[in-house]
């Protein structure tokens, strides 16, 4: 059976995660993305934040032992949300499902936001399974489509450590 597992993020992801979150096909389904995905100066000073900043709970995601996304939970207007990228090669396996809920065993903080575009089957399915429930829709311009995009908010209650 294949794994799926997390690790801390390394300097040879970032061109990965640079090539992944360019694909066109992908930009498109998350929809909310950075306004030029290839941009690299404008990727990597992001990355440079991201993993700089304490708040920030980053992995890289594994199947079977190779990188194929990341996970992450950022705080958003002062609540924690999560968000996670697979690269489309490993769509439809589970990976990101499988992915999410080990991430949410090592970061417990909740309540525990997510957001993804209303027709984003996928990724609604992936917060579903992790237990999340919809709270709400609104309607934001997407950089990624170029259009005003409705996106599904969720969240996961239960324990908190903090």
């Amino acid at each position: 059976m294949d794994s799926v597992t997390l690790r801390g993020v390394m300097d040879d992801d970032l061109p990965l995660f640079f090539e992944w979150n360019s694909d066109e096909a992908s930009v498109q389904m998350a929809a909310f993305t950075s306004a030029d995905p290839s941009d690299r100066a404008v990727f990597d000073a992001h990355w440079a934040r991201t993993r700089s900043d304490p708040r920030v709970v980053i992995a890289t995601i594994l199947h079977d032992g190779q990188p194929v996304g990341s996970v992450l939970t950022f705080p958003d207007f002062g609540s924690p949300e999560v968000s996670y990228w697979i690269d489309r090669a490993h769509w439809g396996k589970g990976i990101a499902s499988r992915a999410l809920a080990l991430f949410l065993k090592q970061v417990d903080v909740r309540p525990m936001f997510g957001r993804a575009a209303s027709d984003n089957v996928g990724s609604i399915r992936v917060l579903e399974r992790n237990g999340f429930r919809e709270i709400g829709r609104e309607t934001n311009f997407a950089d990624g489509r170029g259009a005003e995009t409705e996106e599904t908010i969720f969240v996961l209650d239960g324990h908190s450590t903090e």
